[in-house]
Order: structure tokens, then C-alpha cells, then sequence
């Protein structure tokens, strides 16, 4: 999936840069990653999540949010068709979202501040306002630290990365990140799960066995040292998983049948989204997806309709439909979005539309959310929310409670500072009804 660079010079690559304290996520042979237990009440109905970014900020006035009876300088040039849920519209280059809408919920009205594409995208990834003091877990670092999973499988992958770190919680809680995205017709594979010239188990073995011999020799100084006692947890769950067939099945997309990986289409966005199923079904626990290119300041629509709306409509859909096909949607929290909307007053001079926190939609669904539904509204000219604002904290808070994780639940830093998952966020009940 290729890099995308927003206006204000960064790719989207270089989110995941932090310092030697604060990892965003790691290849397998950096991976630190490993599950430990958590509260998490009995009575969830999501077993796992997905977190589908669209790094950039898609416009809501042009996808899910569309004000047909606006004036010219504010309506765009798409139309509203209609979904399966009477008296829901959504774009008409949507058609394959619009067949499975009762499936999932826009959020409409969705409001912040931080129009700057890294500021914004550390809220939505994380469900807290961003402060310079602290750097807070993403969404998968706190559900791989509260769902925990096998040995044999990582709990966090993102395709082919993100920009969730895992924060104050530390590097045992970074994400494995694929690098890449399948391709149709090819073999897939995950750099460092496969055994690969000539290398054998025994090789492996032997290799555990002479880092144990240097663990002796070290073990007085890695009790001293956070980022040492990572890194032996995470030598163990990296040997647990190169070892055994189960992860490397969990990335094998091409025993999913062909009428099943068909829904997904070829793109990458598409293949994403398949592999997304696959690892849910296999045992991981969080899995995010990337897919950028939506800063669309110049020649907005023509980009929309021609080189991002398409794989978002199919792959985003057809992960709906396999999820269901699969028995998974509702045991699946799903949640999509960007880091803000964009100006509902068209930019004429570059037929685009700038950054705009104040307005921008999220989608959601799975565990015990109804679909078929919108919730929130956005005023006449979606220039903010018509009534009370839903912030990127509500949203999050709502993401854990599907997964029965207490939003309020208090984590602590590594100087013992106390730290809500959410801070500030309650959750949509209406979600829930």
C-alpha cells in the first residue's frame, strides 16, 4: 500500500517515528508485544476489534454526511443514493456500502479542534486529546494489555502499519507490523514468520539456547532496565510464534476460499481488509488497517471518485459481509475514520476542501451495536454539530465499552502516575439500544 504525504509534508510513515522510549510499532525481529491479563467484564460481546484509519481526513460532505439542498459553494458535486435502511442516504459512490448499511452506524456531528494532521490523528488513535507531558496507548496496546491471546499469535498487527503507539504503557504493547499488503495470485508473508534459506526449527532452538546462556550473564542488569525485561518477553513469544505453523496460518490468505476473497477485490485497501478477517478469525485480538490519500485540498473530486472511494466501498463492505459470513461481526468492535472532516465552503481556487475538525463522521460496528442506523447530526451546512457535539473521547469510550474494557479503568505510568484509558469521553449509549 503506497505512502501518502499530507499537505503538511509528512508521510504518513513518519507518524510512526518516536524516540528510543516511545516505539509506534516494530517489524517481528523488534516485536515486544506480548499479552498479559486484564479486567474485562464477563458479559462483552466483542472478543476483538479492527481500526480501519483513512490517514489524511476523508470529507463528510462528500461520503457520509452529503447536504444535497445546500447552496452550490457548500454542496460538492456527488449525489445521495439510497441504502438498504429507508430514509438513510449516503454517496453514490458508496453503492456497495449502501447494500450492507444495516449492518453498521454513521456518527454524524463528530466534533473536535486539532486541525494538524499528526495532532489529530494521536486523538482519534488513541481517544485522548493529545498533551505534550504524556504520550497516551492506542486503541490496540490497551486491548492487546486487556484481551489477551495465545502464545502462538501476536495480539496487534496493523497492515501495513499505523500511527497507534503504545504509550506510557511501554514497548511490550507496540504492534507487529506486516509492511506490506497481499497481493491477488501471490503468496503472502510476514517478514520473520517464515522459515526461509534453509533456516530450520532446530536452528531456532539452538539460537534460544545460546540467548538463554547471555540472559544468565545479563539478568542482574535487565532487572534494572524496562526496555532489557521487554525485550525477553519479547524473545519468548517471538520464539513461540516463528515456531509454530498457527501464526503463519493466520496470515495465509490463500486458503480463504476464492468466492469468499472475491467480495475484497484487488486492491490493497481490499486485500487489507481480507487479511483483517482472517487474522480476527485465527485468534488476534486487534487489527488495524491503513489506507491514506485523503487530503484532498486539489481536484478533490476527481480524486474521490476515481482513486479512493471505489477500494473503501468494496473493501470496507465486503469486510462487513465476511465478518458476518464468519460468525464474527458481533463478537468484532469495528471502527473507521480519519483525523478530521474537511471545509464544507469549497476551496474553488484547488476544487478541494481544506482541514475542518469541527465537523467529520466515524463509522461503527459489531459488538452489540445495532446497525442500520445514524446517530448525530451535523447542521444544515455541516459547518459543525446541529445539537450536542459527539467528541473523539465518547467514541473511544463507547469502542472499549463494546469490548466489556472500562473506559475509566485507571493505568499507571512508569513513575506511578495515575491515567484514565479515556479521560475524558462517556460513553453512546444509544449505540447500545
Amino acid at each position: 500500500m503506497a505512502m501518502h504525504k499530507t499537505c503538511d509534508g509528512a508521510k504518513r510513515r513518519d507518524f510512526l517515528k518516536v524516540g528510543a522510549l516511545g516505539f509506534a510499532g516494530l517489524s517481528l525481529s523488534q516485536y515486544l508485544n506480548i499479552a498479559q491479563a486484564g479486567a474485562v467484564k464477563s458479559t462483552a460481546k466483542a472478543k476483538s476489534a479492527i481500526f480501519i484509519n483513512l490517514p489524511g481526513g476523508p470529507s463528510h460532505m462528500d461520503t457520509f454526511d452529503l447536504k444535497p439542498d445546500a447552496p452550490a459553494e457548500y454542496r460538492g458535486e456527488f449525489n445521495p443514493i439510497d441504502t438498504n435502511v429507508p430514509g438513510i442516504q449516503i454517496c453514490e459512490h458508496l453503492p456497495e456500502l449502501a447494500k450492507v448499511m444495516d449492518k453498521f452506524v454513521i456518527l454524524k456531528g463528530v466534533s473536535h479542534t486539532l486541525a494538524a494532521h499528526q495532532l489529530g490523528s494521536e486523538y482519534v488513535n488513541t481517544g485522548n486529546r493529545p498533551l505534550p507531558s504524556l504520550e497516551f496507548p492506542g486503541y490496540g496496546a490497551v486491548i492487546s494489555k486487556e484481551r489477551p491471546t495465545i502464545p502462538e499469535l501476536p495480539p496487534f498487527v496493523s497492515i501495513p502499519n499505523t500511527n497507534q503507539r503504545p504509550g506510557y504503557l511501554g514497548v511490550q504493547y507496540a504492534p507487529l507490523h506486516t509492511g506490506s499488503t497481499p497481493r491477488v495470485g501471490q503468496p503472502y508473508s510476514v517478514r520473520g514468520l517464515d522459515l526461509r534459506n534453509g533456516i530450520t526449527v532446530s536452528d531456532i532452538e539452538r539460537r534460544k539456547n545460546l540467548r538463554g546462556d547471555l540472559d544468565t550473564a545479563f539478568s542482574s542488569f535487565e532487572q534494572q532496565n524496562d526496555l532489557l525485561r521487554g525485550l525477553d518477553r519479547f524473545s519468548q513469544q517471538a520464539y513461540d510464534m516463528v515456531t509454530s505453523p498457527q501464526a503463519r496460518n493466520a496470515f495465509d490468505v490463500s486458503k480463504e476460499s476464492p468466492e469468499y476473497s472475491q467480495m475484497f477485490g484487488e486492491s490493497p485497501f481490499g486485500q487489507s481488509c481480507l487479511l483483517a478477517t482472517r487474522l480476527i478469525d485465527s485468534g488476534v485480538r486487534f487489527v488495524s488497517v491503513s489506507t491514506g490519500g485523503w487530503d484532498t485540498h486539489r481536484d478533490g473530486w476527481n480524486n474521490l471518485k476515481t482513486r479512493l472511494l471505489p477500494p473503501l466501498d468494496q473493501g470496507l463492505a465486503a469486510l462487513f459481509k465476511g465478518l458476518e459470513m464468519k460468525g464474527l461481526l458481533e463478537e468484532t468492535a469495528v471502527l473507521v475514520t480519519g483525523e478530521f472532516g474537511r471545509t464544507p465552503k469549497i476551496n474553488n481556487e484547488r476544487v478541494g476542501r481544506d482541514h475542518y475538525p469541527r465537523a467529520m463522521f466515524m463509522l461503527m460496528a459489531g459488538g452489540g451495536i445495532s446497525g442500520g442506523r445514524v446517530i448525530g447530526a451535523s447542521d444544515d451546512k455541516a459547518l459543525g454539530p446541529l445539537n450536542e457535539a459527539i467528541t473523539p473521547d465518547d467514541v473511544a469510550a463507547s469502542y472499549y465499552h463494546a469490548l466489556g474494557i472500562n473506559h475509566e479503568q485507571e493505568y499507571h505510568t512508569s513513575t506511578g502516575r495515575p491515567v484514565m484509558i479515556v479521560r475524558d469521553g462517556h460513553v453512546i449509549n444509544e449505540l447500545f439500544t
